[in-house]
């Protein structure tokens, strides 16, 4: 384990730990020798096949000792982030039988969980996420009287305190640590950690929203620092209902660290209020596009808005982003039945959640306990996440169907992550982003194009709703061609270009409108050339219907071909299509895919050759005489 002798950002050098925290929980002297000669220690990894290993589980009774001094006298109910909350998801795990306590049934599973014991977290670790004068807040509450504990927590946002509060916010954060290093040092496959005080809003320096040190941080630091060589990258998931600032606090720097929060928003209005949890929000300097927050513009999100969010953000980047290893802040307060909360997520939607980030890292995830109020709910979606860390498959779900809310939230955060992210649909980091179209506006213009013009010969119409149906002709037309006429239409209107004519009977017909070039394309200027394929950046729209007329088209070309004609270049722009048509212009629906990816390139040879022949090679044939078809092919650019 390397020792601790990094800056900290908030509150300067952090010292060296004098002791090695093991798996179990116990400590072990650490050599002062070698401390000082500045050598490294390391863990004895296991050479045990990840499927061979138990999963994890991390629990202590010692936190629910952190209690309300002064609860109010005139209600039934208990402060939502009741001592309770941990107790109740063990009990479930044990009565489930996946856990041995001789106070409960003996295990049913193959493979019980394996104990994790938590310990008190160190002045350092904590150190690393907060400073020193928060730290030292936190542990002077073991010293006030009561009323002096009534007195303070009244000054604070949502916090309470008792005289062992400090004792139970050491446990958890500690017992975070030794989670996410029982499963990087290989002791467990997976694990998750019941603890409480929860973390996730505690910042650098002050305490709020329930939360005292800010236990995933903490434990995602502490892993950075020991394992620097495995755990290069980390990926942190908050799907507690609420948005996780002090994590996003945290890391908002580190490029090595993606935080990723589907929360509810309000516009600000929803607990931790104001903008930071915004869409707009990516990160800053080195961590900008390290940080992506999903926020719900209104509560009673429900199975089908979290899978969407996994399915078009989550998944894509988590795939792209490929950490050493996830930890889930897993909140279970947008589970149904949660009233402060008000969402309508399932315990099996939690457990197909869980289950899609689990081939990453090659398995490493961590689940450690954020928030969750209703006791019923928060049992239930632990138990059903804890099967699936096991190796249980989820349920099935009922609702696939996302809300027409919800579904414009993902993909309005998809949109604006595109700049950072190429696997969902941007250009390449650097690159200048395309121009986005709405398909509005093009349905009158395609209802025209395909069933007017081509009557007879095609085999998709456009309802007048805008919805796409396959018709029983037996002839069709792409809607790429129909959205590249669409194209060429406005490519006139707005840069004067014309369409090349492709007058060969070998070529494909379905070179029509595809070849389009500015008017100064066989003048003594510079020419740009690009090959190209058709639209191929979809997004927006209803995921529920096959309603076209909100989706979004991305024309990744656009930027390039805005700046070059405005540098007074020529161009000429060769729109390939996907699918080609064969000698009599037909377009089949079903296809050889091997045969038609061979033709294609051969098509896109064939054309290549035919546009060098017939105008390139003729415009710098006709060049002034201080023009040269070398200076012309240096300039030429095939995209």
């Amino acid at each position: 384990m390397a020792a601790y002798a990094s800056r900290n950002h908030n509150n300067g050098f952090v010292p060296q730990l004098g002791q090695i925290p093991q798996v179990d929980g116990s400590a072990s002297a650490s050599s002062e020798d070698e401390l000082a000669e500045g050598k490294e220690t390391s863990w004895t990894m296991p050479l045990i096949r990840p499927e061979l290993l138990a999963t994890g589980l991390c629990y202590d009774v010692r936190m629910r000792y952190h209690c309300e001094l002064d609860p109010p006298k005139q209600r039934l109910d208990f402060h939502p982030e009741d001592p309770r909350r941990i107790y109740h998801i063990y009990r479930e795990l044990c009565q489930a039988g996946l856990y041995q306590d001789p106070n409960f049934s003996v295990p049913t599973v193959e493979k019980p969980l394996q104990r994790i014991q938590a310990r008190n977290a160190t002045p350092q670790e904590i150190c690393l996420v907060h400073t020193a004068v928060h730290y030292n807040f936190v542990a002077n509450t073991a010293s006030l009287s009561d009323e002096e504990l009534i007195l303070l927590e009244r000054t604070l946002d949502s916090i309470y305190f008792n005289k062992l509060t400090f004792t139970s916010a050491l446990l958890s954060a500690g017992g975070a640590i030794e989670t996410c290093k029982a499963v990087m040092s290989g002791q467990v496959k997976n694990a998750i950690a019941v603890i409480r005080p929860p973390g996730h809003h505690a910042e650098c320096n002050r305490p709020m929203g329930f939360c005292l040190f800010d236990n995933v941080s903490i434990a995602a630091k502490v892993c950075q620092a020991d394992y620097p060589e495995l755990c290069r990258k980390i990926l942190i998931l908050d799907w507690d209902v609420h948005h996780g600032n002090g994590i996003q606090q945290a890391f908002e720097q580190d490029p090595n660290v993606l935080y990723i929060s589907i929360h509810v928003h309000e516009d600000g209005t929803f607990y931790p209020q104001g903008p930071y949890g915004d869409h707009l929000h990516c990160g800053v300097g080195p961590g900008l596009g390290k940080n992506i927050n999903i926020p719900w513009p209104t509560k009673g999100m429900g199975d089908a808005d979290y899978l969407y969010a996994f399915q078009q953000v989550v998944m894509p980047v988590a795939y792209n982003f490929d950490p050493d290893l996830v930890i889930i802040a897993a909140g279970f307060d947008a589970a149904i039945g949660d009233q402060l909360g008000g969402c309508f997520v399932s315990p099996t939607c939690y457990a197909h959640m869980a289950h899609m980030l689990m081939p990453l890292a090659k398995g490493k995830l961590v689940v450690c306990l954020e928030g969750g109020y209703n006791l019923a709910s928060i049992s239930k979606s632990a138990l059903a996440v804890t099967r699936t860390l096991i190796g249980e498959p989820p349920d099935r779900l009922d609702e696939t169907r996302p809300t027409k809310s919800g579904a414009a939230t993902v993909d309005m955060v998809r949109s604006y992550q595109r700049r950072f992210w190429a696997c969902l649909g941007s250009m390449p980091d650097g690159s200048p982003q395309g121009g986005c179209i709405n398909l509005e506006p093009i349905i009158f213009a395609l209802k025209v194009f395909l069933e007017g013009s081509l009557r007879g010969k095609t085999g998709i119409r456009v309802e007048g709703n805008g919805l796409f149906q396959r018709s029983n002709r037996s002839h069709s037309l792409h809607i790429a061609d129909a959205l590249r006429a669409y194209q060429k239409q406005q490519l006139c209107e707005e840069f004067d270009m014309i369409e090349l004519s492709v007058w060969r009977e070998k070529i494909s017909k379905s070179f029509k409108h595809q070849v389009l070039a500015t008017e100064n394309y066989a003048d003594a200027v510079p020419l740009m050339v690009f090959f190209h394929d058709p639209y191929h950046h979809q997004t927006g729209g209803d995921p529920s219907t096959t309603r076209l007329a909100d989706a979004e088209l991305y024309d990744t070309l656009s930027w390039y071909r805005e700046w070059a004609i405005n540098e007074g270049f020529a161009i000429i722009d060769v729109n390939f299509p996907n699918h080609i048509a064969d000698a009599d212009g037909v377009n089949k629906l079903d296809y050889d895919r091997d045969f038609e990816l061979a033709k294609r390139d051969a098509e896109r040879a064939e054309l290549a050759v035919y546009l060098w022949e017939n105008y390139i090679e003729y415009g710098c044939i006709s060049f002034s005489p201080s023009w040269s078809p070398l200076s012309s092919s240096l300039l030429t650019k095939v995209v």
